[in-house]
């Protein structure tokens, strides 16, 4: 399985979660239905903004489908750049890893 490192997670003007690999792209991860999605400009994966589910949720839901769909699994660094993350949202996001 591969392996690339976070380097940024956003909360968008939208609400939606970014989360920036450093190396990986993954343009196709849409076909996997499961609402992850690929912004090409920013080069993240992205969740729709939360209505029923939390921040944390679909940042596991995110790393979850890479894993299990794209063989590749993200992980956090201490250099990770948090950009509009609400510091208890971090705070539970960094208690996963």
């Amino acid at each position: 399985m591969d392996r690339d490192r976070i380097i940024k997670v956003e909360i968008d003007s939208l609400g939606c979660l970014h989360i920036s690999p450093n190396m990986k792209k993954f343009t196709l991860v849409y076909r996997t239905a499961k609402q992850v999605h690929w912004n090409q400009e920013k080069q993240t994966l992205y969740s729709p903004k939360p209505t029923d589910w939390t921040y944390v949720h679909w940042y596991n839901h995110i790393l979850k489908v890479v894993e299990e769909e794209c063989f590749c699994e993200l992980y956090l660094t201490d250099d990770t750049n948090w950009i509009n993350v609400p510091d208890n949202v971090k705070s539970e996001i960094t208690k996963v890893q």
